[in-house]
């Protein structure tokens, strides 16, 4: 049960109506040819039986002739045969005439079979054209929607080829941004630049930890936490730092020393 619906199914998707339609079709016509075939050999021996009798009737006519002229003559024997044989003539007569209102008869029902037939035949071949444009434009919309909403097999693998190539290319972005970490890092040699530019690299990330550690120490003066930072100082107060260094005037006190600078810790990893 299992296989003959699954071969149904087949089957169903590989049919096509305007084909079957059409198939249908020719096998009426070839249908409707034989009934015409048929009608013309009935009227053809309708001809041939009348064409008989005729003939017959014409050798009847022409013994009735010849017996009366036997008569005339005084030969009745020659009548009486002559008679004879006409009367034998007019029994096949009888008989072909028999033959020839049957085959008449039967010409007219294939006659009229056949034009009934044609009649349906006509009906069928406008309905078929009717069911076949129907047809076309149906497959012709399913397909068109289909494209338009992504059902289509096509359309199926042009989002596949989509998705892949925005997958490679977020991997490819992921792959690149990794490697420049690495080779920002120092865990991958870089090739392709010179020695002068990792020690420049290596200063500019001490630079980087510095400007943060002035930052960190800035903020903690404001907030009362200890001492302004050494350039801050410096920046700020260009007085304070010519007094500084000048000698001290006597009978009056030497400035405090400056606060020592806050040491840095170097994060492991990190170059000289």
């Amino acid at each position: 049960m299992i296989f003959k619906s699954k071969a149904n199914k087949a089957l169903d998707r590989m049919e096509d109506p305007r084909e079957t339609l059409d198939y249908s079709y020719q096998r009426q016509l070839e249908l409707l040819q034989k009934v015409r075939r048929g009608v013309a050999d009935v009227a053809t021996s309708r001809k041939r039986v009348e064409l008989q009798i005729n003939s017959l009737k014409q050798k009847a006519d022409k013994l009735e002739e010849q017996g009366r002229k036997a008569l005339q003559v005084g030969r009745e024997d020659l009548a009486r045969e002559a008679l004879t044989r006409r009367s034998a003539l007019q029994s096949q007569m009888a008989e072909l005439q028999a033959q020839h209102d049957n085959l008449q008869a039967e010409e007219e029902k294939l006659t009229l079979a056949s034009q009934r037939l044609q009649a349906k035949v006509d009906a069928f071949r406008t309905k078929k054209e009717t069911i076949k444009a129907t047809y076309t434009a149906a497959e012709a919309q399913t397909r068109i929607n289909e494209a338009f909403s992504g059902i289509s097999e096509e359309m199926g693998d042009v989002g596949l080829a989509i998705q892949r190539a925005e997958d490679k290319t977020a991997q490819m972005q992921a792959r690149a941004g990794a490697i420049d970490e690495l080779l920002a890092s120092g865990a991958l040699d870089d090739f392709t630049g010179t020695r002068g530019d990792d020690i420049q690299a290596e200063l500019d990330r001490l630079g980087g930890g510095r400007d943060v550690e002035l930052e960190l120490q800035r903020m903690k003066a404001e907030l009362g936490q200890g001492p302004a930072p050494r350039e801050a100082i410096e920046a700020g107060q260009p007085g304070q730092a010519a007094q500084q260094n000048q000698p001290a005037q006597p009978g009056q006190a030497a400035p405090p020393p400056p606060p020592a600078p806050t040491q840095q810790y170097r994060q492991p990893g990190e170059g000289l």
